[in-house]
C-alpha cells in the first residue's frame, strides 16, 4: 500500500496520540502502590496465640475422618434403642433362610444396650460364609502391608468359628483375613476378641466382613477396626494430623460450634459420655449436622490432639442452651458442675476423682487447659447471660487462671458482664466485605476483654468449595487482625475439615476422602500466616490508589536467623505495581530475598482430588534484596516477601 505525504503525516500523528493514550491507560491501571516499612522500629509483639485452628464434628470431620475408626456404627446404636432397629450401614452377607439378623437390647454394656443377633440356619453354608459387613465411611482404605487391629465383643450358643476379613467392595477380593475360633464355654457369655490383620493388597473402597460357615446363633457388639499406625498411636489419621501440624497452630478450639449445642439438648455433646473405654461410650446423634457419632473422638481425644500438635486446648462446653431449648438460670447448677468436673478431668491431679479417670486412660499428667468458652453463638438467647455468669463465677472461684470466653461480641460496644475474651464470628458472602472487615477492630476500645475471632470464612457463590478469590479476601482480613493484634489475641478459620462425601458446609480448609487429602486455597493462606504467632509487628504505611483491594503488613520473625516478612494481598482484578521501601536498614543488611505467591489465572479456581496442588504457594528467589523492592502483584493474589536480615 502507498500513502501520500499528507496521509503519512496524519497517520503518524494518530499513532502517536493513540500510543500516548494507551500508555496513559496502562499507567492509570497500574499506578504504583508504596509500602514504607520502618525496620528500625522496635515494633509490637504479636500474641503467640494469634493463629490457631477450630475443630468441630461437622462434615464427618472426626467420625470417618480425623479419628481413624474404620467401622461406621460400631455398636449398632445409630438406629435407636427401640428394637428391632436399623443397623445401617451394616448389611447382611448371605440370604434368608440361610441367615436372619435382628437387634436386641442384650448387650453387656450399660450405656449402649443394643446388640446384633445373627441366627445362622444353613446346614451347608456358602464356602465364603454368611454374616455381616460394614463399608465404613464411604469405603475403608486398606493398604497393602499395613496392619489393622480388629476388636469385637461376641457370645454364641455354641462353639465359634468366625472369619474376620477386609474385602474389596466391588468384586469381593479378600485383602486380609483372620480366623477366630473359640469353644462353647469360652463364648457362652460376652467375650472380647482381638485380631490383627495384615493386608496383602490395597483398595480404597473396602468393607469389613465377619462371617461363619457354622450353623448356630451369634451375638455381636462394639466392633472396631483401626490401623495400627495411627498418629503417635493415639487413634488419629496421620495424613490429616500432618496437615494441621504444618499450620503451626497456637491453639485448638474444640469440639464445636453448633455440635456442642444440638438442636435439642438431649443431642448436645456432653463430655462425660465421651470419655472412658471406647466400648462403654453411648455415642449420640448430632442432630445439627444429622449424623450419628460413636464419640470415639471425645473430650480426652481433643485434649490429646492439642498436645500432640503442640497447640493450647480451648474447650467449648454447653451453656445449658441448644438451638431450640434453654435451661433456666435457676436450674443451671448441674451444667456448671459438669464444666468444673471437665476442667478437673483435664487439669486435676491423678488422685482426684476426674483426674484419676484421665490417668486411667493413659495420661497421668494434667493437660495444659487454660482457656474455656461458655457456649457457642448463644449471646442473644434469653438465658445466656444469667447462665454465663453462673459458669464464670464458679470457674473463677475454683480456677482463677482460666481464661473464659463469652459468646457476646464487644467489637463495637462494651460487654455488660465480666469476661477475659469475647467471641467474634464472621461469614460474609461478598469478597469485598470479607476483605474490608480488616478494619472491624480498628476503633474497638483496648481496655476491655480481648477478641477471639473463632470462626471466619468467605461463604456463598464466590467461595464455592474453596476459591482463590475467597482465600485472598481472607488474607486481607487476617492482615487486619495482625494490625489489631494488640486487641485480637486469637483467630481460627471454620470449618477445618470436610469429608468430600458429606459436605454439610462449604467451603472448608481441608478436604479428604478415605485415602486422599488436599488443602483449599484458604488452607494455604493460613499456611502463609503460620510464622506470625509471637513475631514482631513493624510500623508500616501503605499508600495506594486501591485502598479497597490492597492490604499489607510487615513482621520480624526470629529463629536461628532474622527474617523480615512482608505480606501483601491484592483482591483486585488488575495487577498492581508495588514499591517497598525499608527505613532504618542498610542495603547490605538485607542479604537474601524470596517471594512466595498464591495465585491463579482464574480467581474462581480451587483445588480438587484430581488437581490437589493447582493453587498452592510458589516460592522463588527475588532479584532485589536491598532497601527497595519493586514488584508487580498479580490480580487476585497473596504475596509474601522474605528478606534475610543480617545486622552488623
Amino acid at each position: 500500500m502507498i500513502f501520500t505525504k499528507a496521509c503519512c503525516s496524519f497517520l503518524w500523528t494518530y499513532l502517536v496520540i493513540g500510543a500516548c493514550f494507551a500508555f496513559r491507560c496502562y499507567a492509570d491501571a497500574n499506578q504504583t502502590s508504596t509500602l514504607v516499612v520502618d525496620v528500625s522500629d522496635s515494633g509490637r509483639q504479636i500474641p503467640d496465640t494469634l493463629f490457631g485452628i477450630f475443630f468441630e464434628e461437622i462434615n464427618h470431620a472426626g467420625t470417618g475422618g480425623l479419628w481413624e475408626e474404620l467401622v461406621n456404627n460400631r455398636g449398632f446404636e445409630a438406629g435407636g434403642t427401640r428394637v428391632p432397629s436399623s443397623i445401617a450401614p451394616w448389611t447382611v452377607v448371605g440370604k434368608e433362610p440361610a441367615i436372619f439378623l435382628e437387634t436386641e437390647l442384650s448387650s453387656c454394656f450399660e450405656h449402649n444396650k443394643v446388640a446384633l443377633k445373627i441366627d445362622v440356619q444353613c446346614d451347608k453354608c456358602p464356602s465364603d460364609g454368611v454374616g455381616v459387613s460394614n463399608p465404613g465411611f464411604w469405603g475403608m482404605n486398606i493398604v497393602e502391608g499395613k496392619k489393622y487391629k480388629v476388636v469385637f465383643f461376641v457370645k454364641s450358643k455354641g462353639a465359634l468359628e468366625m472369619t474376620v476379613s477386609f474385602r474389596e467392595t466391588e468384586g469381593g477380593r479378600i485383602l486380609a483375613s483372620s480366623n477366630i475360633i473359640a469353644s462353647a464355654s469360652e463364648v457362652s457369655n460376652w467375650k472380647r476378641m482381638e485380631t490383627t490383620l495384615e493386608a496383602d493388597a490395597s483398595s480404597s473402597d473396602s468393607s469389613l466382613y465377619l462371617t461363619t460357615t457354622k450353623k448356630g446363633v451369634i451375638w455381636l457388639d462394639q466392633v472396631s477396626a483401626m490401623p495400627v499406625d495411627t498418629y503417635k498411636g493415639h487413634g488419629f489419621r496421620s495424613d490429616l494430623v500432618n496437615m494441621l501440624i504444618d499450620l503451626k497452630p497456637a491453639f485448638l478450639r474444640f469440639p464445636g460450634g453448633c455440635f456442642i449445642e444440638g438442636q435439642r439438648l438431649r443431642n448436645a455433646f456432653r463430655w462425660k459420655n465421651s470419655v472412658g473405654p471406647w466400648e462403654q461410650r453411648p455415642g449420640h446423634f448430632g442432630d445439627v449436622w444429622s449424623y450419628w457419632t460413636d464419640d470415639g473422638f471425645g473430650y480426652f481425644e481433643g485434649l490429646q490432639l492439642a498436645e500432640d500438635i503442640g497447640a493450647r486446648p480451648l474447650w467449648v462446653f454447653n451453656s445449658g442452651i441448644s438451638h431450640t431449648e434453654e435451661i433456666d438460670t435457676k436450674d443451671i447448677t448441674p451444667f456448671v458442675q459438669e464444666s468444673l468436673d471437665g476442667i478437673e478431668f483435664a487439669r486435676g491431679a491423678a488422685s482426684s476423682k476426674w483426674g484419676s479417670l484421665r490417668a486411667s486412660m493413659g495420661h497421668p499428667d494434667p493437660f495444659d487447659l487454660k482457656y474455656v468458652a461458655v457456649g457457642n453463638e448463644d449471646c442473644q438467647k434469653k438465658n445466656y447471660q444469667g447462665n454465663y455468669l453462673a459458669f464464670y463465677k464458679a470457674i473463677k472461684a475454683a480456677y482463677p487462671d482460666i481464661q473464659i470466653v463469652s459468646n457476646c461480641d464487644a467489637s463495637s460496644k462494651p460487654l455488660n458482664h465480666p469476661a477475659d475474651i469475647y467471641d467474634y464470628h464472621t461469614y460474609p458472602k461478598e469478597y469485598e466485605t470479607m476483605f474490608n472487615n480488616a478494619d472491624v477492630f480498628d476503633k474497638t476500645p483496648r481496655n476491655g476483654p480481648k477478641a477471639f475471632v473463632s470462626e471466619y470464612a468467605l461463604i456463598g457463590e464466590q467461595a464455592k468449595q474453596g476459591t482463590l478469590l475467597g482465600a485472598v479476601s481472607e488474607a486481607g482480613f487476617l492482615i487486619g487482625l495482625e494490625r489489631n493484634s494488640d486487641h485480637v489475641i486469637m483467630a481460627s478459620y471454620a470449618p477445618l475439615f470436610v469429608n468430600a462425601n458429606d459436605r454439610k458446609w462449604n467451603p472448608d480448609a481441608i478436604v479428604f476422602s478415605s485415602n486422599q487429602v488436599y488443602g483449599t486455597p484458604s488452607y494455604w493462606v493460613q499456611f502463609m500466616f503460620r510464622e506470625s504467632n509471637g513475631a514482631t509487628l513493624l510500623k508500616s504505611q501503605l499508600q495506594t490508589p486501591h485502598p479497597n483491594s490492597v492490604a499489607a503488613s510487615a513482621i520480624i520473625c526470629k529463629n536461628s536467623q532474622t527474617y523480615l516478612k512482608i505480606k501483601v494481598a491484592n483482591v483486585g482484578k488488575s495487577p498492581i505495581n508495588l514499591k517497598i521501601s525499608l527505613k532504618g536498614i542498610e542495603s547490605s543488611e538485607a542479604t537474601k530475598a524470596t517471594k512466595t505467591v498464591l495465585t491463579s489465572a482464574d480467581a474462581s479456581d480451587g483445588n480438587s482430588f484430581a488437581n490437589p496442588t493447582k493453587i498452592v504457594p510458589k516460592r522463588n528467589p527475588h532479584t532485589s534484596a536491598g532497601k527497595e523492592i519493586n514488584d508487580i502483584l498479580p490480580p487476585v493474589s497473596f504475596t509474601v516477601f522474605d528478606l534475610l536480615i543480617r545486622r552488623p
